[in-house]
C-alpha cells in the first residue's frame, strides 16, 4: 500500500521571513550600488561597504538557515512531521570555519565544506524521535569535482585560449563552443552531485538513488535541451519529469525492509500548475513567493509516496 508524503508549511507562516529579508537585503544592497557607482565615478569607497556587504552575507546566510528549517518541518509522513533541532549560532560556525578553511586551501576544502553542511542539515533532522544520517564523504566529492569539472574547466580554457591565439576571428565561433561543452561537462557533475547527497541511513536503513549513469544523464541531458529550445517555457515540465525520474529511483532498503519512493505525475496539469504560481510571483513582484512555493511543495509532496515491499533475504526465510 502506497502511503503519501504531505507538506504542512503554509505560505502564511513563511510570508513574514520573507518580507523581513526583502527589507534587510535590500537596504545594504542599495548602499553597495550607491558605493560602487562612487567607486566608478572616480570617488572613494563609501564608508558603508563593508558593513553593508556584511550584512548581505548575513541576512543570506539567515534565510538560507531559517527557509531550510521551515521546509524540512513542513515535511509531513503519516500525519508526523520531521523535527530540526539544529541552530542558528551553530550553522552560522559552519558556515564562517568552512568558508575560512576553504580559502586558505584555495578551494580545495570546499568539498568537506559542502559535505558538513549537508551532514549539518540531514544530521540534526528526526522523524519518530529517530534521527537521519548522512554517510556521504567528502573526499568522494572532491574526486567528484575533480574529475567532472575541474580538469574539464582547465581543459577546456587551454583550448579556447590556444584557439583564440590560432583564429582570432573565430572568437564568437570558439566561445559558443566553449559554452556548450561547459553545459555538457555540468550534466555528469550535477547527476553525480546529487548522488552523493543521497546516501542517507535511518534506522539500519540506507536511503539512495538506484540509477544507471548514462541513462540518468541522458534523461537530465534531454530535459535541459528541450528548455532551451523552447526558451525557459518547458522548464516546469522539466522540473516534473526529473523529479519523477529520481524520485521513482530512490529507495530505502536493509537486510529486512525495501522501502521504494515514487511519484504520481500528472504531467499536463502539473506543468500547468507550476506555470501559474511562477506567473503569479512574477505579477506580484515577489510577493506571492512565499505562497508560490508552498502550493508547489504541496503538490509535489503530496504525490510522493513510499511503498514497502519484502526484502529478498526476509521472503527466503
Amino acid at each position: 500500500m502506497k502511503n503519501y508524503f504531505n507538506f504542512q508549511l503554509t505560505g502564511k507562516k513563511l510570508f513574514p521571513i520573507w518580507v523581513l529579508f526583502l527589507i534587510l537585503f535590500f537596504v545594504p544592497y542599495i548602499g553597495l550600488l550607491v558605493s560602487i557607482k562612487s567607486v566608478e565615478s572616480g570617488g572613494k569607497p563609501s564608508l558603508i561597504f563593508l558593513p553593508a556587504m556584511f550584512l548581505l552575507i548575513i541576512v543570506a546566510l539567515a534565510l538560507t538557515f531559517f527557509l531550510a528549517k521551515y521546509f524540512i518541518e513542513g515535511v509531513a509522513y503519516k500525519e508526523q512531521t520531521i523535527k530540526f533541532s539544529g541552530t542558528f549560532g551553530k550553522y552560522l560556525g559552519t558556515m564562517l570555519l568552512g568558508f575560512f578553511l576553504s580559502i586558505i586551501t584555495l578551494g580545495i576544502y570546499g568539498a568537506w565544506f559542502m559535505r558538513d553542511l549537508h551532514r549539518f542539515f540531514v544530521n540534526h533532522s528526526s522523524y519518530q524521535s529517530n534521527s537521519f544520517r548522512f554517510q556521504g564523504k567528502g573526499s568522494q566529492l572532491f574526486v567528484i569535482i575533480l574529475l567532472t569539472l575541474m580538469l574539464p574547466t582547465i581543459a577546456i580554457s587551454v583550448f579556447v585560449a590556444t584557439m583564440m591565439l590560432k583564429s582570432p576571428g573565430n572568437a564568437a565561433s570558439v566561445v559558443i563552443i566553449q559554452q556548450l561543452i561547459t553545459l555538457v561537462i555540468m550534466v555528469p557533475y550535477t547527476y553525480l552531485v546529487y548522488k552523493w547527497m543521497v546516501n542517507v541511513d535511518y534506522k539500519g536503513m540506507k536511503i539512495a538513488w538506484q540509477t544507471d549513469f548514462w541513462n540518468a544523464c541522458g534523461n537530465i541531458a534531454l530535459e535541459i535541451v528541450l528548455t532551451m529550445i523552447t526558451f525557459g517555457i518547458y522548464m516546469p515540465l522539466a522540473m516534473v519529469r526529473l523529479y519523477k525520474y529520481f524520485s521513482d529511483r530512490t529507495v530505502a532498503s536493509s537486510s529486512e525492509r525495501i522501502l521504494r519512493f515514487g511519484y504520481d505525475a500528472d504531467q499536463l496539469n502539473d506543468f500547468l500548475y507550476l506555470w501559474g504560481q511562477i506567473l503569479l510571483t512574477i505579477v506580484t513582484l515577489g510577493i506571492y513567493y512565499p505562497w508560490a512555493i508552498c502550493n508547489i511543495g504541496s503538490r509535489m509532496l503530496g504525490r510522493t509516496w513510499l511503498l514497502e515491499e519484502v526484502s529478498p533475504a526476509t521472503a527466503t526465510a
